[in-house]
């Protein structure tokens, strides 16, 4: 049963997040100059010279190292009357690294606040918890998704609990670690989406390590989901299972633990979603004397370990991971017809149990804001959607949908990839698209705000991770900034559509690293000696301090580019009507994971 609304925490009020939205704007206006520009045209453009006046030296002492965690740590008041210190007013140069790194603490997230605590939303959404086993999430996840899919869970299960819901849409679901984890600790319904049908090498081969743990799994012939335990028709059998389960849960954590870490490794960063067998309540079939008897038997037998092993396993997985192979003994005595009828029936039967039962349904569908989700979830019902790290667009489309479908009672969205938005004043000529990624808000489009693309990749950059000393990759991006000096220069190409890609890790010297790199954009490296190559390198060596001094001030700047991204969907969210309680919520601990900031909405 859902809670009344007054229990929640304070919201930010509407004219308040407006306001904090027109201060970050009007300070990102002078400054924005400063991540507009990409590191690769530094010095084909003559990027310091143009943009800063002060020597590189002055910019690194103060923001380097302890020197950035000094601003970071200065009072707030010191800020009043200086931002327009920041920038000299004829010439637009950077004159003040202080100031400059005081104003974008100023207009931080944490410093402007329109955020509710973590603790603060889940005490007051909390009522009467249920103790749980708990799912130690390390053992299948690196450390930084376990961070996440753990601070995150909490939060969603506790919005279903206030809105009396238990199901769940999961947008970009990726591999399902949060769906699955949703699905298996909190026992919610959960239905996964995701627009990714590239099937690469590392999904075909878990899906070949596993189909043997799932062929063992599919002979049995009954599966209680929720105690993810199978039953057996004959007492003994259960008594049998009862006594070997604690090794077998034993030897589930070291496969597990194996497993995924292959997965790991895949270098696909998603997997196509398609509905499986996997989670199909198997009352559906029915099994003949013989293989029954057959299977109580087997019960006692190292087999039997393998297929509870096995099913137990799939559950920490996502439902893609394996394919859904039937008895072929079974299927041969059906028709097609029959096999068609059964598979819809199984579908069905996996969404009337879900009251009972703990599911999770992997989906392939791409989302757009206009997207019918009836048309994908044919049981749609009071639900509250989410996303943990959905790319580009699709998290301000999460809104979107959101605002539109009744049935969508909360939202709980995580965004990342900004360089990925569409912008509506970013290319005039492209005036297609109906719906764009930024800006949403009916401010910044009044303003005709643009960020334009680099600047929202700047807005990726991660300040803390830079704060603790986890330094940026500069030489990597001083070999690529004198290539471009060298491709300009050499060979008459401005701009071409080949990138050059991760080529700095495989190269054993800057020759080398230039040398991979012409041929790479198909340009004539036999144009160029090795003393040439080396010509260049020594020309601006001496600068590189210029272009680490320049990406320390675009890290500084990042969270004031998210800042704007971020409030431009609160706003639009504080526009609706039909919502009850909106604000941003910080899930995650920056350092492990940057995109740490939810966009939190409940409807009235």
């Amino acid at each position: 049963m859902s809670r009344s609304l007054g229990s929640l925490p304070p919201e930010p009020a509407a004219e308040t997040v407006v306001s904090q939205l027109r201060a970050v704007a009007q300070f990102l206006r002078r400054a924005l100059p400063l991540c507009q520009a990409h590191t690769v045209e530094f010095y084909t453009r003559g990027l310091w010279e143009q943009l800063v006046a002060l020597s590189p030296e002055t910019v690194l002492e103060a923001l380097s190292g302890a020197g950035l965690l000094r601003q970071q740590q200065r009072p707030l008041e010191e800020a009043a009357g200086t931002f327009s210190n920041v920038f000299c007013e004829n010439s637009q140069k950077l004159v003040n690294v202080q100031f400059f790194a005081l104003a974008a603490k100023y207009h931080s997230l944490p410093s402007l606040e329109v955020c509710t605590p973590l603790e603060q939303m889940l005490e007051a959404l909390s009522g009467k918890q249920h103790k749980r086993c708990e799912i130690k999430t390390e053992k299948f996840m690196n450390d930084k998704k376990s961070h996440e899919v753990e601070m995150m869970s909490k939060l969603i299960d506790s919005i279903a609990n206030f809105c009396g819901i238990k199901q769940v849409i999961d947008l970009g679901s990726g591999k399902g670690y949060l769906s699955s984890f949703l699905s298996m600790q909190y026992n919610l319904k959960v239905y996964g989406i995701d627009s990714s049908n590239t099937n690469t090498y590392g999904a075909n081969e878990r899906n070949r390590k596993l189909k043997k743990y799932w062929r063992a799994y599919q002979s049995r012939p009954r599966a209680n989901v929720r105690g993810q335990v199978l039953e057996e028709p004959k007492d003994r059998a259960v008594q049998d299972e009862m006594k070997c389960r604690a090794n077998i849960n034993e030897k589930l954590l070291s496969t597990n633990n194996s497993l995924l870490s292959q997965d790991q490794m895949a270098s696909s960063d998603s997997i196509p979603l398609e509905i499986t067998g996997a989670f199909t309540d198997s009352a559906v079939l029915k099994t003949s004397k013989q293989t029954e008897t057959h299977l109580v038997a087997q019960t006692q037998s190292d087999g039997n370990k393998l297929s509870e092993n096995a099913f137990s396993l799939l559950n920490f997985l996502p439902a893609d991971a394996v394919e859904a192979v039937s008895s072929s003994k079974y299927n041969m005595e059906l028709c097609e017809e029959e096999k068609e009828q059964r598979k819809m029936a199984s579908i069905k039967a996996k969404a009337s149990k879900s009251n009972d039962s703990n599911i999770y349904l992997p989906l392939t569908s791409y989302i757009t804001a206009e997207t019918e989700l009836r048309d994908i979830i044919t049981d749609l019902e009071d639900c509250i959607m989410v996303g943990l790290h959905t790319c580009g667009d699709l998290a301000p489309n999460t809104l979107r949908i959101f605002t539109a479908k009744p049935e969508i009672k909360a939202v709980c969205s995580v965004g990342c990839c900004y360089h990925l938005l569409t912008e509506e004043f970013e290319n005039q000529k492209d005036c297609s698209l109906g719906l764009w990624g930024f800006p949403m808000c009916r401010y910044l489009k009044e303003e005709g705000w643009c960020c334009g693309r680099n600047a929202r990749m700047s807005a990726c950059l991660a300040l803390e991770r830079v704060a603790v000393s986890q330094v940026l990759p500069t030489e990597s991006l001083f070999y690529r900034a004198v290539l471009q000096v060298i491709i300009e220069e050499c060979y008459g190409v401005v701009k071409s559509d080949r990138h050059v890609g991760k080529i700095f890790s495989k190269s054993s010297s800057f020759v080398d690293y230039v040398r991979k790199s012409l041929k790479k954009l198909e340009l004539d490296e036999s144009k160029l000696p090795d003393s040439g190559i080396m010509d260049y390198y020594e020309k601006y060596k001496h600068r590189m301090n210029e272009l680490e001094a320049f990406n320390m001030l675009k890290v500084v700047l990042a969270s004031c580019i998210e800042v704007l991204l971020l409030l431009d969907r609160l706003c639009y969210l504080k526009e609706k009507d039909n919502i009850a309680w909106s604000g941003l919520v910080k899930l995650f601990d920056p350092v492990k994971s940057p995109r740490c900031y939810a966009v939190v909405a409940l409807k009235k």
